[in-house]
Order: structure tokens, then C-alpha cells, then sequence
């Protein structure tokens, strides 16, 4: 592209041009791959008189030793030496693939990761899966499929340590300022705070599915970490009851601001939120109906009642087996149902109108140029927004289907 044309060129030109560049670039670097294995097996010492091929490259390339010694392992992966004593390489199908252009650094780093904890007998036919899932999902995923193929190959694992517990010593205040903002603050004993860390650190993992990278910085993800923990306490079935009634918010909205998502919803005692996000949470979630009048005056209070039925849940788990949106790899209970079309604008709420989804997702598709429909197969497939794919290509998530080899 022209530097005079690109200031001309719209969204999905800029963005087919990147990709177009990154294909060139992906594959020189694996030619310079195979290059320093050639190197290696013909000997860098008499060649270029140098002790390593990595402590070559680091000079020719002029990057720190451990980029190069990074780079000369990833092709030493890929590409298999051809002298009488070369090693075989540990994942050749990948660095076809990575010839061709194909893979990112990280994601060659990921499978090779992957492949080497796998037996031997089973490399070739795992390589090949985790491939063709890397073709639709992030690095983060195809390493989620990795962890999968290798527990199904192992099943038992490691065997888990017995520890003791600490003393507990907890304390936590809980505080809503009049801007609206909460403040949390406490103190916990080390079994505790590790308990928690282990669950922050698993709601918090970067996302890496179709819709881009995850810019949010570390509070910002363990912010909604926390969000996302309360939500799966308030869906227990062994959460306490408050006046004899599971604990609740009540979230008050007009039917108009609902339908069209405009305007504001009263929440709980004191608090609000926008009538945009009251549509999110209408799609699945345990609703009290109140009907407001013209001073938004509460005129008549329903019974609470949860819009998706226990039966149709575990139907949408069965189903979906977790977030349905490509390469996410949320699990069913870090999910919420979401209506393809609302049930405020007579979207029915039953099987071929539902469709799981974590709170990321969910409300990205609120919010989003991303689509979601029930296909004639009766699974869920996404539609990208232009920018992303002008072909606007359906996409699933084939992380959470069983693996091909596991019947």
C-alpha cells in the first residue's frame, strides 16, 4: 500500500494490509529458522568461527542473547538438523505451518510447549489438532486444548500434597460512597488469601478470543474477577437465606427504557445503573417484575422469578459446554444465558433462541458489531463484525466439543 493511499484507505483495507505484512514477516522468520538449524548441523564453529548458533544470530540479528537463544530453540523445534547426528524436530507439522506464514511467536511457542509434554506415541495426531484449533482461538486456548489432551492421556496427574491449615485471622470492610463507588478493604490469614488469589488468578487470565487482546490492566481484570466471583456465589444453591428469601438485587426499569436500552434503572436501596446494562441482565438472571408508573411510582411488585428454568440451564450446558463465543474457554458455570433475539422484543426463552455466554461476552454482543444466531445444525455461530472478517465468515468455539480421539 502506498504511504500516500493509506490516510484513503478504510477500516478493513488498514487492517487486510497488516495481516498481508505480518504473513511475509511470520514466514521470513521461520526461512531464518531453518536457515540456523542448516548452521547448526554443518557446524557453526567452522563456518563462521562462532561457539553457538544462538551467539551467531544474536550478533547477525542484533538482539539480546536471550531473544536469540529463544529463536534458535523455536526453529530447532520446527526443523529437524540433517546431520548424521541431528535430532528429529519435535513439531515439524508446525513449522510447515509457520513457513507458510500461519503462526505468530507465541503461538509456535504454545503448541511446541504442548507437544512436548505428550508421549511420543500420540505427538503427531495431537500436533494436528491443536493446529487446526489455532486456526480460530488465541495462544492462551490452544494451550487450554494442550492441558486437555494431556489429561486425557493422563488422567491421574500428580498426586496432590496434603497441607495443614492456617489459623484463620480475617477481616473485610465493605462501603458504598456517595459517588456511588464501593470500597473493599481486609486482611486474611495466608490459607485464605491464597484461596482467593487462586480464584482471582483464574477469573482474571487475559482474554484472547476473536473479538481482539485484552488491554485491561491488572487491577482493572482483578476488578472483574471479583465481579465474576460474586456472581457464582449468588448462583449457589448453598448461599444462606436472607428473611427467608435467597439473597437478591432488585433491579427496577420501565418496559419502554428496557426495550430500547436508553435511560436509567434504579438498583437495589440507593444505587442506579444504565437501562443498557438492565438489558444485559435481563437476558438471565433471577428478575423481580415491578411496573413503574408515570413518577416512577411502583404500581405492582411480581414474584421473583428466574427467566431460564434449572432444566433449560442444564440443556444450554449440555449444549454449549461453556462460553459459546470463538476461543473462549470459560466452563459453564462462568456463564449466563443470553437471548439471540430479547425476550422484551417476543424472543422466546427456550433452547434454539439461547445462547451461553461469560460476562465479557455477553455483553459484547449487547454492544458490539458481533452477531450470534442458531445455525441449522442447532449450535451457535458468530458473525464477526466487518472490520474483523469483510466475508463477516460464520465462527464457533470448538474448545469446549469433545476431542476427536476421546470417544
Amino acid at each position: 500500500m502506498e504511504r500516500e493511499a493509506v490516510w484513503q484507505a478504510d477500516a478493513e483495507a488498514l487492517a487486510d494490509r497488516i495481516v498481508s505484512l505480518l504473513t511475509v514477516v511470520r514466514s521470513a522468520e521461520a526461512e531464518i529458522g531453518a536457515l540456523l538449524v542448516e548452521i547448526e548441523s554443518r557446524g557453526v564453529m567452522e563456518l563462521f568461527g562462532y561457539r553457538s548458533t544462538a551467539r551467531l544470530y544474536e550478533h547477525l540479528a542484533d538482539v539480546p542473547k536471550s531473544a536469540a537463544e529463544r529463536t534458535f530453540a523455536r526453529a530447532q523445534a520446527l526443523h529437524p538438523g540433517h546431520s548424521l547426528d541431528g535430532a528429529a524436530a519435535l513439531a515439524p507439522a508446525t513449522g510447515v505451518a509457520a513457513r507458510d506464514g500461519l503462526l505468530s511467536a507465541p503461538m509456535i511457542d504454545t503448541i511446541v510447549e504442548a507437544v512436548a509434554r505428550i508421549p511420543a506415541e500420540h505427538r503427531d495426531a495431537a500436533e494436528r489438532d491443536l493446529l487446526a484449533f489455532a486456526a480460530d482461538a488465541g495462544h492462551k486456548q490452544v494451550a487450554a486444548l494442550g492441558a486437555r489432551i494431556l489429561a486425557h492421556l493422563d488422567p491421574d496427574g500428580a498426586e496432590p500434597e496434603d497441607t495443614e491449615p492456617a489459623t484463620p485471622a480475617r477481616e473485610l470492610s465493605l462501603r458504598r460512597k456517595r459517588t456511588g463507588v464501593w470500597e473493599l478493604s481486609g486482611r486474611f490469614d495466608d490459607e485464605t488469601g491464597t484461596r482467593a488469589s487462586a480464584l482471582l488468578d483464574a477469573l482474571a487470565e487475559r482474554r484472547h478470543a476473536d473479538d481482539g487482546p485484552d488491554w485491561r490492566s491488572p487491577q482493572e481484570r482483578y476488578g472483574n474477577a471479583f465481579s465474576d466471583a460474586v456472581d457464582l456465589a449468588l448462583d449457589s444453591r448453598d448461599l444462606p437465606m436472607q428473611a427467608g428469601e435467597r439473597a437478591h438485587v432488585l433491579v427496577a426499569v420501565s418496559l419502554a427504557d428496557l426495550k430500547s436500552g436508553l435511560g436509567q434503572a434504579t438498583l437495589g436501596d440507593t444505587g442506579s445503573m444504565s437501562a443498557a446494562e438492565a438489558r444485559i441482565h435481563a437476558c438471565d438472571c433471577k428478575l423481580i417484575p415491578a411496573v413503574l408508573g408515570a413518577h416512577n411510582e411502583p404500581l405492582d411488585l411480581g414474584r421473583a422469578r428466574r427467566l431460564i428454568s434449572p432444566g433449560l440451564r442444564r440443556a444450554l450446558f449440555l449444549r454449549d459446554r461453556g462460553c459459546a463465543f470463538p476461543g473462549c474457554h470459560r466452563p459453564p458455570r462462568h456463564c449466563q444465558g443470553h437471548h439471540v433475539r430479547h425476550w422484551a422484543e417476543g424472543g422466546l426463552t427456550d433452547l434454539a433462541n439461547l445462547v451461553l455466554l461469560c460476562a465479557h461476552h455477553h455483553r459484547l454482543l449487547h454492544r458490539s458489531g458481533w452477531q450470534v444466531r442458531i445455525a441449522t445444525d442447532g449450535l451457535p455461530e458468530f458473525l464477526p463484525p466487518g472490520f474483523l472478517d469483510k466475508r463477516r465468515k460464520p465462527r464457533r468455539n470448538n474448545l469446549h466439543q469433545p476431542l476427536p480421539f476421546a470417544a
